[in-house]
């Protein structure tokens, strides 16, 4: 069995309060969280957030489709890259116009995990294997 892939794998640094790190980590944790190896999400991951910069909801919000799935390409993410690619952009879209960009304003308002965990599945594309990952590192930050 591999050994999962954490936050600090790919020198993601998750502190309460930092919305940054916390959108790199769902950005991760929303590549890992698909049928596909572990190193080839990490790779995505670091195709899009570092090479590219895409790592702000903003920032990727302004990819168009074509370049993220040229992104995912580029990192042999290649199953799933048109639906990948249509939900990353829905889910940077949805937590732009509903929580101003920032993860700490799902918190907001949930009286624990579960609340929370309901709020991330709401986004297409982030189902319970994607908030298992995601929690696994950012639930000590958040509650």
């Amino acid at each position: 069995m591999n050994t999962p892939i954490s936050a600090a794998d790919l020198n993601i640094h998750l502190t309460g309060g930092d919305d940054s790190a916390l959108f790199k980590w769902l950005v991760a944790s929303f590549l890992m969280g698909k049928r596909i190896q572990g190193p080839i999400a990490a790779d995505a991951y670091r195709v899009i957030v570092e090479k590219h910069q895409r790592d702000t909801p903003r920032k990727l919000a302004a990819c168009t489709h074509r370049e993220l799935v040229r992104m995912l390409g580029e990192a042999r993410y290649t199953r799933y890259d048109e639906s990948t690619a249509e939900r990353l952009l829905k889910l940077s879209h949805k937590l732009n116009s509903e929580y101003a960009g920032k993860l700490t304003q799902i918190r907001e308002g949930c009286e624990n995990t579960a609340q929370f965990a309901a709020r991330l599945q709401a986004f297409e594309g982030i189902g319970p294997k994607t908030v298992e990952i995601f929690m696994r590192d950012a639930e000590g930050v958040l509650f």
